[in-house]
């Protein structure tokens, strides 16, 4: 049975696309969390692009065991030095460097000949070799080149000494069929293709970077690249937990293995989605709350007689436990830590402290605890210092329904409601209570702009997202928002409570304490 390789682009190709930058500590906990999901290769970052990125690139590369860590660069050589300096002291080091080979990249955007390109690409892959044995080589918008001229490109860079060659759809155009049989003619035509990996990374315009990805392994592809929960430039990139089920549910069909621990799927999508503020759709195949319910009586008893009649995949093989074991205030840290660790989680003594004192402020509020609660908590109960912290706030609403819009152009008057709020806030900064006051249209916006207010700089608020979790009426609010200061890159901040505008105010103030 063929090996297949798991390459995962979530901190680079993922997180670029985010509109926001994750901190250290975050891209550390996703990286080490991979490494539990059992891929092969962790694309960390491109450590050319900003100072940022090269410590970030740098400090987990070091922290990382078991796993190859990657780093992305242009075919420039100062690129490939950045690159390598960042990865000096991991323990599996691989530089992935490449050029664009498709005709409209080369006169549009490099402006390049077609020999100046190859010529390039092989002394970049030289270049990369003198640091480090492991070099991957990218055809960018491979799909759309000339196929000749592929395999004139990839000839070289083996010859220079490339260990893994990938053939991208870099904009997401290629049909299934289409892509199978360009990773098969690439097969075919490349000299000395046995001495190096053939990579595939599809793109989801079309929506179909899995069902790419799968004739790409079908056409003999050995590595696939992609994101955990599909995240990645525009409509995303492969996903990669989709790609490893279909391979689960049909491994005669792909006759391929791999070591991905297929129980960490949904803690690792859990994780992501949380880090990023990027929710998972509930309709989204494999990690989508809705995955496994069965709303249709026809479905609920075939389910009932025999399960895979409308269930391919046992919830438990991603991680998803079946039992629901239900929480209260009466609970016991004992309890709390048994749940939490047949969800996926794993604590420190410290931090389960930590963590128990918040679930019981939650359970105070609510009767039940479940499942979906304490995903949340965990999403949001990181016990590290934070320069500000939400003490208190009041809100005050005032609101009146006018019933004269439209009355003057001869059509029957329209209500409209018109509401203004004013909030008061306490926020804790370095340990002193400042308190201010401000108006805004609606209670959330109000609160937002006392904090504004209380900070003393000038916030710009990018996105704002409030789901329910769980059940009932006192269900939690979970809040997302992504905000930026000046020159500041964007960050995300979360927050929860059965008080939607609490919810909201703590994420804010979340998001506040990582602004640069």
């Amino acid at each position: 049975m063929k090996r297949l390789y798991i390459f995962d682009t979530t901190l680079r190709d993922g997180e670029q696309s985010l509109g926001i930058t994750l901190n250290l500590k975050e891209k550390l906990e996703v990286a080490h969390q991979l490494v539990r999901l059992g891929v092969d290769v962790i694309e960390l970052g491109f450590p050319a692009s900003s100072p940022g990125d090269f410590v970030s690139v740098q400090t987990i590369a070091r922290a990382l065991k078991g796993v190859t860590v990657c780093g992305l660069s242009r075919c420039v050589a100062k690129d490939i030095d950045r690159c390598a300096e960042a990865l000096r002291e991991a323990e599996s080091p691989r530089i992935h460097t490449g050029i664009a080979v498709s005709a409209l990249h080369m006169e549009k955007k490099l402006r390049m000949r077609p020999d100046q390109v190859i010529e390039t690409a092989a002394a970049a892959v030289r270049h990369a070799k003198t640091y480090m044995d492991d070099v991957e080589f990218f055809a960018e918008d491979a799909f759309r080149s000339d196929r000749n001229f592929l395999v004139r490109v990839l000839t070289e860079v083996i010859k220079a000494g490339a260990t893994v060659v990938n053939v991208p759809d870099t904009v997401g155009y290629a049909t299934p069929w289409e892509y199978g049989e360009l990773i098969g003619f690439v097969k075919n035509n490349v000299p000395h293709m046995d001495r190096v990996r053939l990579s595939i990374h599809c793109h989801n315009d079309l929506g179909m970077a899995t069902a790419n990805s799968l004739a790409g392994i079908k056409a003999g592809a050995d590595q696939v690249e992609g994101t955990i929960n599909g995240i990645g430039e525009r409509a995303g990139n492969t996903s990669l937990e989709e790609v490893i089920m279909a391979i689960y549910t049909q491994k005669q069909r792909y006759d391929v293995q791999h070591r991905i621990n297929t129980r960490e799927i949904a803690p690792t999508s859990r994780l992501v989605s949380m880090i990023t503020g990027v929710p998972v759709p509930s309709h989204k195949a494999i990690v989508g709350a809705n995955a496994y319910m069965h709303a249709s009586g026809i479905h609920q008893d075939g389910v009932l007689k025999e399960k895979q009649t409308y269930e391919i995949i046992d919830p438990e093989i991603i991680g998803v436990p079946r039992n629901r074991i239900v929480l209260s205030a009466r609970s016991g840290r004992h309890a709390l830590k048994h749940r939490l660790a047949e969800l996926g989680y794993s604590l420190q003594a410290g931090d389960m402290e930590h963590l128990y004192q918040e679930f019981l402020h939650l359970a105070d509020q609510k009767q039940e605890i479940y499942d979906e609660d304490l995903h949340a908590l965990m999403g949001v109960c990181a016990p590290e210092a934070r320069r500000y912290q939400l003490k208190s706030f009041s809100v005050v609403t005032n609101g009146h329904v006018s019933a004269t819009e439209g009355a003057d152009d001869g059509n029957p008057p329209v209500a409209a409601a018109t509401a203004t709020a004013t909030a008061t806030v306490t926020l804790e900064i370095d340990g002193l209570a400042v308190t201010d006051a401000a108006t805004g249209n609606g209670p959330v916006d109000a609160v937002f702009k006392a904090i504004d207010r209380i900070a003393g700089i000038v916030i710009c608020l990018e996105d704002y997202n409030l789901r329910s979790v769980s059940q009932g009426a006192t269900a939690l609010g979970n809040a997302t928002v992504k905000i930026t200061s000046g020159d500041s890159p964007s960050v995300v901040g979360r927050g929860i409570s059965t008080d939607i505008i609490e919810a909201s105010a703590k994420a804010y103030v979340d998001a506040l304490s990582k602004l640069r």
